[in-house]
């Protein structure tokens, strides 16, 4: 009897493992790296790092910057990640070196920003024994880290960065740290670099998705509203989801409102748009939440400097809550609806379900004419003033970049009013502190972001006091010929908690006179400024200049745009002027503070 002849089995052909030549763990770590497609790291080395700077100096795919302090270093790989939205990297030596990192990942993990931080780390025969620059960073880390490595095998190398990297840049981007001993970086290896990933974790295997249903469900929802608003926070950035932002607001005709890391995620020119709400976000926007029927949270979280007291906010309306990472549903307030999902499919669905259904948007017009004369009537505004005025250095630099410029802030008033008087209309074009509020954030973000986009104009709006925690980054810009720019909105003192102090504490000041206190520098006292910005730009090579009076400014600020350097613009200011609005902590906006 003949033999019957098999059928044919198709056949998978799986990506194999790449076996890499023979070098030691520093090495290896480098070839990680540029696998990853690292161009740049921002590394401050020391002894327990010093195998990594080598592995560095014998490559010339990756930049290496030297930051003057590991802080700056890791705010300047923020400032790249945030402005590209592609993963920073950082790189301290063990001890001081790494906890100088703390401040960064604790305000990556805040505000989900995908940064890859490297430490030096003693040799494994010594953890755990107090050697000479130890510390317990992978202990230290766990609450501020989406994941922490300590490499004790060299072997292991490959799959760590693998998986680092993939973790800190899908679902709920966030920080990484892999704390790497000296001996690891020497030991001699032939690393086997694996093409994919596997998680054990089935939540880390695919992310969330929101079903059809929801969808169907949000749809239902927004026919029937008569008072919806969109709340857009971070998330939308993070997901590159502003497109279909605007093209769900346009088609369901929603007006929207941003959170401060949402800014830019939806255009601020645009006639659907309430800015930004919160504590001193725009009047309208934070009227328009709290008188809202429907209220849709898109990757946001409900942040206390949003809500205020939660138990009163958007009382009376139906909240869905859209957001990839299901641990924020219903932890700061109870929702109707609570989707987990990626925000860029969710909107993309949503777009296609409304054109497949024809949908109707309710009709809003008596809601929107509302909203609108809020808007006209309740602008961000200031007094005029015989000196210039915060704000008004702020709208300046707008009126002359035209828009078309990356913003960093430190922290403080000076933070809010950026965001208030400078326009944005595209995401990734206002950074800053927002989650962790860390003063010293603002020119090393610059310095990143202008490494990462050297032909644009990168400019730092700071207060004194918040520019002078890394000033020492005037050296690292010289040096590496990064043209990032500072504006200081100069007025001696710590200029938000003395608002706090004249508002609720009788205008006591509790230490927060930056100069003489009996001699206070100021618009009409311009001999007792302290400290002379300007000389010390000089001092570190880089070009400054004060300005005080009010017809200079805009002659000033052209100087600084026009100039192909790092430069600092000590703009004075007097002290006296507020952050208005203002929702004082843990109050509603019926306690809206407008003068």
């Amino acid at each position: 009897m003949p033999k019957t002849a098999k059928s044919a089995q198709p056949t998978t052909t799986l990506p194999q493992p790449e076996i890499g030549r023979e070098m030691n763990g520093a090495d290896c770590v480098v070839e990680c790296l540029i696998r990853e497609g690292v161009d740049v790291i921002f590394a401050y080395p020391g002894g327990a790092s010093q195998e990594l700077h080598q592995a560095l100096a014998r490559t010339d795919k990756i930049r290496t910057i030297l930051p003057r302090h590991e802080q700056g270093g890791s705010f300047a790989a923020e400032g790249y990640a945030r402005a590209t939205g592609q993963v920073g990297v950082c790189m301290a030596t063990s001890g001081p070196g790494a906890t100088n990192l703390m401040s960064a990942i604790a305000d990556a993990y805040m505000d989900s920003i995908p940064l890859i931080c490297l430490t030096g780390q003693v040799y494994s025969k010594y953890i755990g024994k107090m050697a000479f620059q130890e510390t317990d960073f992978y202990g230290m880390t766990l609450p501020v880290v989406k994941h922490s490595y300590l490499v004790m095998d060299a072997k292991d190398l490959p799959r760590i960065f693998k998986e680092a990297f993939h973790l800190a840049r899908t679902g709920r981007p966030g920080p990484v740290i892999i704390d790497l001993p000296k001996d690891v970086q020497q030991a001699r290896l032939q690393p086997v670099f694996p093409p994919t990933i596997e998680f054990r974790n089935p939540l880390l295997r695919q992310e969330p998705r929101a079903t059809d249903a929801q969808l169907a469900q949000i749809l239902d929802l927004i026919a029937e509203a008569k008072k919806p608003v969109i709340y857009a926070g971070g998330g939308l950035v993070s997901a590159g989801a502003h497109a279909e932002l605007k093209a769900f607001a346009e088609q369901a005709n929603l007006m929207v409102a941003t959170t401060l890391m949402g800014v830019g995620a939806f255009p601020e020119s645009h006639k659907l748009s309430l800015q930004w709400f919160g504590m001193h976000g725009a009047a309208y926007g934070n009227w328009a939440v709290d008188q809202c029927d429907l209220l849709l949270c898109l990757g946001a979280r409900f942040d206390d400097r949003i809500t205020g007291n939660t138990a009163h906010f958007a009382a009376n309306a139906k909240i869905v809550h859209v957001d990839i990472d299901a641990s924020e549903h219903n932890k700061n307030k109870r929702v109707l609806l609570p989707v987990a999902g990626d925000i860029r499919d969710a909107l993309r669905r949503l777009n296609a379900l409304m054109a497949s259904r024809h949908f109707t948007p309710p009709d809003t017009k008596p809601w929107q004419t509302q909203l609108n004369a809020w808007k006209r009537d309740y602008p961000f505004s200031y007094e005029p003033s015989r000196h210039i005025v915060p704000q008004e250095a702020v709208a300046a630099l707008y009126e002359l970049t035209k828009g078309d410029a990356i913003i960093t802030t430190g922290v403080g008033q000076h933070q809010m009013w950026a965001a208030q008087f400078y326009r944005f209309n595209e995401p990734r074009r206002y950074i800053s502190s927002l989650g962790l509020g860390a003063m010293g954030f603002g020119y090393p973000a610059a310095m990143g972001a202008k490494v990462a986009f050297p032909d644009k104009q990168v400019i730092d709006i700071d207060g004194d006091g918040s520019f002078v925690m890394n000033i020492q980054e005037l050296a690292t810009c010289k040096i590496e010929k990064i043209a990032a720019k500072a504006m200081i909105l100069n007025n001696q003192h710590l200029g938000m908690v003395v608002q706090w102090e004249d508002r609720f504490y009788k205008s006591i000041r509790g230490n927060t006179i930056l100069g003489d206190e009996n001699n206070i520098g100021s618009p009409d006292n311009p001999d007792a400024l302290y400290p002379d910005f300007v000389k010390i730009a000089e001092g570190f090579g880089v070009k400054g200049r004060r300005v005080i009076k009010k017809s200079e400014l805009k002659a000033a600020i052209q100087e600084m745009l026009d100039h192909d350097g790092p430069y600092v613009l000590d703009v004075i200011v007097p002290y006296t002027e507020h952050v208005l609005p203002m929702i004082p902590a843990g109050k509603t906006v019926k306690d809206m503070l407008l003068k």
